[in-house]
């Protein structure tokens, strides 16, 4: 019975969609795109490690029912998006290889010492810092393995830690363009520059990760306490950087490559500017660039490196995931949706902007974020084209996507990939209401107060044509 109860729901949504659909007047190529793209979603959801098939099937019916055709596919696809990835990704796979992250983890963890609080807040920080730098799940990773290696040493529960250094990682993911692939499809899709992140949205995350770490602590009280009592019951001497294997030469050569991506990419509009090229064009240059840099630093097994640290899987299905997004795009799909929100909020701009930041942040939370930015993009375009000012949209979408990805385990790629490390490391998992509980404290109010932050600050952004 229960192996037929996820097959009934499927076919329940797809079948009241199209009923639904059918009846309030959309048309027919509207009907079977949206019908198409909810199977494409549901098939992710409720079959994860099918998603790449579910994608792929929804993009050859979609070119079989002549809902788009080869050119659409290669324009919708995001290559700029991808090229962008697999340049970061080389990056953070060469730094991964050297050992570079936990080398860094274990000079926090020795410099801090036997303090629960303290420990706990440091590495929620750098948690932050470093998805913020490098991406989430680059950042999950070594985190999520120096905590277990804490809670393991200290024989705590390890759950609560989790969550506390995975609501840190979503939270950081917020702060730059390179945080959280979600970062990047709104950089290149909005014409934003990594400046322009640093000053619209790297604030509020140092807001709302000052909000989440007394929450944390508030929240895992006991847990904390217990960790506390365990650290100074049997202080170990023996430092953290004894455990971590590495060169210096290695260190010294990684720092460099890491500070020489950050400031090019940093300074990338600047120079785009001086040279008369077009807006992000350093972005996905300077990817591109250090990424080739870091696969020559791999030279005696460079294709090895290449096919093992690049995600082409998941690259994969980004790019049908856009191509079937930009279907709806292509049948006026998306163009209903944005009016019927205008028309809820029937012409106030303010109630515009929370009810399309919410929309956001709930199906992030339920569908995952990037599936969710991906489908809100294009409507934000219909939006926009209606001659309403959206700068401000762009960075509800962000942090609709990433603060309210800490709601469920679904919520962002990051909170997958701790958990199936929790799995493997302890044979635990969370229930869906343990984690949905903290989760919804921590993401709610982060979210309230970074929308009331944006709205504030709307008299303050550029109002100029060139893009918003």
């Amino acid at each position: 019975m229960q192996k037929l109860k996820i097959p009934i729901i499927f076919a329940a949504i797809i079948i009241g969609a199209f009923l639904f659909l059918t009846h309030i007047g959309f048309t027919r190529p509207q009907v079977i795109s949206t019908a198409i793209f909810l199977v494409i979603i549901c098939g992710t959801l409720f079959y994860w490690q099918f998603r790449v098939t579910f994608a792929f099937a929804g993009i050859a019916a979609l070119l079989a029912t002549k809902l788009l055709d080869v050119p659409h596919v290669i324009e919708h696809a995001g290559l700029d998006i991808i090229l962008f990835l697999v340049g970061m990704m080389c990056v953070v796979g060469h730094l991964e290889e050297t050992h570079f992250f936990e080398y860094l983890i274990a000079k926090v963890v020795d410099r801090v010492g036997h303090h629960a609080h303290l420990l706990m807040g440091v590495l929620m920080v750098f948690a932050t810092i470093s998805a913020a730098l490098v991406d989430e799940v680059t950042s999950i990773l070594f985190m999520m393995a120096t905590m277990f290696h804490l809670t393991k040493r200290y024989q705590v529960n390890p759950i609560p830690f989790l969550l506390m250094i995975v609501f840190a990682t979503n939270i950081g993911s917020s702060a730059t363009a390179v945080g959280n692939p979600i970062g990047v499809m709104i950089a290149l899709r909005g014409q934003l520059s990594f400046a322009d992140f640093l000053r619209w949205a790297s604030p509020i995350t140092v807001v709302s990760i000052a909000i989440a770490i007394p929450l944390c602590f508030l929240l895992f009280k006991k847990e904390l306490h217990s960790l506390s009592e365990q650290m100074q019951k049997e202080k170990k001497e023996e430092r953290e950087l004894s455990h971590v294997h590495f060169r210096k030469k290695d260190i010294a050569i990684s720092w460099i490559l890491f500070l020489g991506t950050i400031t090019s990419l940093v300074l990338h509009h600047a120079i785009e500017e001086k040279l008369g090229l077009e807006k992000n064009t350093l972005l996905l240059g300077t990817a591109l660039a250090a990424g080739s840099i870091a696969i020559l630093l791999q030279a005696n097994n460079a294709r090895e490196f290449f096919m093992k640290r690049v995600d082409w899987w998941t690259l994969t299905f980004f790019m049908a995931l856009f191509a079937s997004v930009g279907t709806l795009a292509y049948t006026g799909v998306t163009d209903r949706i944005a009016h019927g929100m205008i028309s809820f909020a029937g012409g106030n701009e303010t109630l515009l902007f929370f009810t399309f930041s919410g929309a956001i942040s709930l199906l992030t939370g339920f569908m995952d974020n990037v599936l969710a930015v991906a489908t809100f993009i294009p409507i934000l375009g219909d939006i926009k084209a209606s001659g309403i000012f959206t700068y401000h949209f762009w960075w509800g979408m962000l942090f609709g996507g990433t603060l309210y990805g800490n709601l469920t385990v679904i919520g962002s790629t990051a909170n997958i990939v701790a958990m199936g490390m929790l799995e493997r490391e302890f044979k635990q998992h969370i229930k869906f209401m343990d984690w949905l509980k903290p989760g919804f404290v921590v993401s709610t109010i982060t979210i309230i107060v970074a929308l009331i932050l944006i709205y504030w600050q709307i008299p303050l952004m550029p109002h100029s044509p060139a893009g918003h």
